[in-house]
C-alpha cells in the first residue's frame, strides 16, 4: 500500500471548495499537474494497493467482503457458477443472512452462462441482483451491444477495489483450479470510494434496482491520509462517453520519459495512434504489452496489423505468451491507471467502462516493476516477425483490421 513521499508531503494540506457543478477542483502540486486534465473531480488523501492477478486480487476481496458489516455493492461484467463464483456467492450469502444490505449487478451477456439457480439462491438469503440490459430484443430501447463492462466492489463505503477481473475462474490461479489469466486490478480507500459507490447506484437505478438513499456521507469530500490523488473516469452519461479516451490522449501528449502500456484487447484508433508515434519522436520510451494468445481471436488478428505499423514507428510491443486480460498504464512514473478500459470500438462507443486515474510516483512505480516483471515472459513483435508469418495469416489480420469498428 502506498505511503506518503517527500513530493506529496507538502501537497496533502489541499484547500478544496465546493462548485455549484458538485465537482470538486483542488490545487494540484506543481510538478503533477500537467498529467492531470483539468483540476476537477480529484480525490485527496486516498490509499491505493496493486493488485496482481487472481492470487492477490481475490484474497483481498473475499476478506473485505467477509468484513462487511452495512453494505455491499458488486458489479462485474462475468459473475460465473464456477469454484471462483462459489466462493464469492458463499461469502455474499453469509453476509446477507447477517444482515448487511448486498447489491449485485451483473452482465447479461457477459454472465450469460449464468443459472437461475445460481441466482435464485443469492435472492433467497436476501441479495438484490438485476441483470444488466436482458437479452430482450422485444424490450424498449433494446441495444444487445451495450453491455455493463465495470469491475467494481464498495464494502461499506469504506473500502473498494475496480480494475480487470471478473469473477471467474479464467483469473483465478492455477493453485485454486484457475487458468491464471494475468490481469491487474486495485483496493482504494478515500473519498474515491464515495465515487464509486455512485457510479454503482447510477447504474443501479438506471437497470432497474430498488431505490436506495444517494451516497453523500458527511465527509465524503475531506482529503484522506493516503499520499495518492485519484480520479474516477466513467462513461455513463452521454457527455462523458469519450472522458477515457481525451484522458489518455492527454498524458501521452505530457509524457516526457516513458509511456507503459497493458492492454488486453489493444486497437487503438488512428488519434491514439498518432499520439503515440508523436511522443516516439519526442524521444519517449513506448512500451506495449498485449496477449500472445487473445480469447478473442478477431480482435488478436487485427491487433496485429495495428502493432505493424506502430512498431515500425518506433514504438516497441511485446506479446505476453499467454492470455493477458490486463487495462493499464503508467507514464513518466507519476500518472497511472488500472480499469475496464480496452484499447476497442467497444469500450469507446458501446460498454460501461470505469477506471481510476492516479497522480501518486509509488502507485506508478509499483506498477512499473509490474510491468517490467511481464517483458521476461513476454516475446518481441517488429517488423521481421510480421514478415514471417505466412500469406494467408497477413490476410486475415488484413481482413480482421477492416472490421475494428465492430471489435
Amino acid at each position: 500500500m502506498t505511503t506518503e513521499n517527500k513530493n506529496h508531503k507538502k501537497a496533502v494540506p489541499i484547500a478544496v471548495r465546493d462548485l455549484p457543478s458538485r465537482s470538486i477542483a483542488v490545487q494540484l502540486p506543481r510538478a503533477i499537474a500537467p498529467y492531470a486534465r483539468g483540476q476537477l473531480r480529484w480525490r485527496v488523501g486516498c490509499e491505493v494497493e496493486v493488485l496482481r492477478d487472481g492470487a492477490e486480487t481475490y484474497p483481498a476481496m473475499l476478506e473485505a467482503l467477509a468484513g462487511a458489516r452495512t453494505s455491499i455493492l458488486l458489479e462485474t461484467y462475468i459473475l460465473a457458477a464456477d469454484a471462483t463464483g462459489d466462493r464469492f456467492k458463499a461469502v455474499l450469502v453469509e453476509r446477507a443472512r447477517a444482515g448487511v444490505a448486498v447489491r449485485i449487478i451483473y452482465d447479461a451477456v457477459g454472465s450469460f452462462g449464468l443459472s437461475n439457480a445460481y441466482v435464485a439462491e443469492l435472492r433467497a438469503a436476501g441479495c438484490e441482483v438485476v441483470d444488466f440490459n436482458p437479452i430482450a430484443p422485444w424490450r424498449r430501447r433494446f441495444r444487445l451491444s451495450h453491455r455493463d463492462h465495470r469491475k467494481i466492489i464498495v464494502v461499506d463505503e469504506v473500502v473498494a477495489f475496480t480494475g480487470g477481473l471478473n469473477i471467474a475462474d479464467d483469473y483465478a490461479s492455477a493453485a485454486d483450479g484457475g487458468r491464471n489469466w494475468h490481469d491487474m486490478h486495485c483496493r482504494l480507500t478515500g473519498p474515491i470510494v464515495f465515487d464509486l459507490a455512485r457510479v454503482f447506484r447510477r447504474t443501479w437505478l438506471r437497470a432497474g434496482g430498488a431505490p436506495f438513499p444517494p451516497i453523500e456521507p458527511a465527509g465524503s469530500r475531506v482529503p484522506g491520509r493516503g499520499a495518492s490523488f485519484v480520479r474516477l473516469l466513467d462513461n455513463t452519461k452521454l457527455r462523458s462517453r469519450g472522458a477515457i479516451r481525451r484522458t489518455y490522449l492527454h498524458v501521452m501528449k505530457a509524457a516526457r520519459s516513458s509511456i507503459l502500456i497493458q492492454n488486453a484487447y489493444f486497437l487503438p484508433d488512428r488519434g491514439l495512434r498518432r499520439a503515440m508515434v508523436r511522443a516516439v519522436q519526442r524521444g519517449v520510451d513506448v512500451s506495449v504489452v498485449v496477449p500472445g494468445h487473445s480469447d478473442v481471436r478477431v480482435i488478436e488478428w487485427a491487433s496485429l496489423y495495428v502493432l505493424r505499423g506502430l512498431a515500425a514507428a518506433g514504438v516497441r510491443i511485446f506479446r505476453w505468451r499467454g492470455m493477458l486480460h490486463a487495462k493499464t498504464c503508467v507514464v513518466d512514473g507519476t500518472w497511472s491507471t488500472i480499469g475496464s478500459y480496452n484499447f476497442d470500438a467497444i469500450s469507446r462507443f458501446n460498454n460501461l467502462e470505469a477506471t481510476v486515474e492516479m497522480l501518486d510516483a509509488e502507485v506508478g512505480t509499483a506498477l512499473t516493476r509490474s510491468f517490467e516483471q511481464d517483458l521476461i515472459v513476454s516475446d518481441p513483435y517488429d517488423g521481421k516477425v510480421w514478415e514471417s508469418l505466412p500469406f494467408w495469416m497477413k490476410a486475415l489480420c488484413w481482413l480482421a483490421f477492416r472490421f475494428r469498428r465492430f471489435l
